[in-house]
């Protein structure tokens, strides 16, 4: 059954390729320029799970802020994505936020398309970030709890794109492991190293009882008032988000895009849990000193 969370939407994406032109069609252009219309198989996946979404055609406005976006992520990001982004898509009615997905290419250079949801062109991240950070949660009980991630009033596209260019980045160079099966033992990267047992299992010291209970981990949500041990959990683990514990593949998107836009845009980046209008616990991932000790591995990012 589709999930419409997709947990992992990069690796349930590796289920299958798109077929698409020869990838020396799409390297001499701009990023920007790489808009499409999503591959059919894009299409008939969304349907076959009993969904509609449409083509989005950008406006000139909407266009203007993609050519913004792509110059502002790393370095090594637009490095890799001019070789291996074979194009990007925006739908309409699309059930999650945005899908990677591998192409076909007459070779053996790895190509990508990135298709998002058009709607968050028009939300920032801190409203994006909060309504999705709220899918964890029961709020059909607990009155007076509040839930927000203060992330800044820059465009949700722009962390959107980080984490999904972060993938690309990740498929290229194998900062995490890809293997073909989910359950795999494989050897750990520096980056999984102590921190996974398996692509969507952490080690036990890096994950607890309650944290296994979130969305993200099994599936189902958890009571509102909970979410104060929840963060409280979560700042004792080396994970930057809730939605970084997913799997690695989403682990290493986290972490790249909360590092990126705190550290190298300046932007806030912390969850807050309010009871009666009151703040009663604050979760800041960038000053949690796990999370801290992993980023030397983000350094690639930044150097070209």
């Amino acid at each position: 059954m589709f999930r419409i969370y997709l947990i992992t939407a990069f690796y349930l994406a590796l289920s299958f390729n798109i077929s698409a032109q020869a990838p020396t069609q799409h390297v001499n252009l701009n990023l920007a320029e790489r808009v499409s219309v999503a591959p059919e198989s894009v299409f008939r996946m969304f349907r076959e799970a009993g969904m509609s979404p449409s083509d989005h055609e950008l406006t000139a406005v909407e266009k203007a802020k993609v050519e913004k976006t792509f110059a502002a992520l790393p370095p090594l990001h637009q490095k890799i994505l001019k070789g291996h982004l074979h194009s990007i898509s925006f739908m309409d009615n699309m059930p999650n936020t945005a899908l990677t997905s591998p192409v076909k290419t007459p070779d053996s250079t790895k190509m990508y398309n990135i298709t998002f949801r058009a709607g968050i062109l028009q939300e920032t991240i801190s409203e994006w970030a909060t309504q999705k950070e709220l899918t964890c949660f029961d709020q059909s009980e607990n009155p007076g709890y509040e839930i927000k991630i203060e992330a800044g009033g820059l465009d949700a596209f722009l962390y959107v794109l980080l984490h999904e260019a972060t993938h690309v980045v990740d498929a290229v160079l194998e900062i995490t492991p890809h293997p073909n099966d989910i359950e795999a033992l494989v050897k750990p990267t520096p980056f999984t190293q102590d921190v996974w047992q398996k692509m969507n299992v952490p080690t036990s010291n890096s994950t607890d009882s309650l944290l296994e209970k979130t969305r993200f981990r099994s599936g189902k949500t958890v009571a509102l008032a909970l979410a104060p041990n929840i963060y409280q959990s979560l700042g004792k683990t080396p994970f930057a988000s809730l939605y970084g514990m997913a799997s690695w593949f989403e682990d290493i998107a986290e972490l790249a895009s909360i590092y990126h836009l705190t550290e190298k845009m300046d932007q806030p980046f912390y969850v807050v849990v309010r009871k009666d209008n009151e703040e009663i616990f604050r979760f800041e991932p960038m000053r949690n000193k796990l999370v801290k000790k992993r980023l030397r591995h983000l350094k690639v990012f930044y150097r070209v």
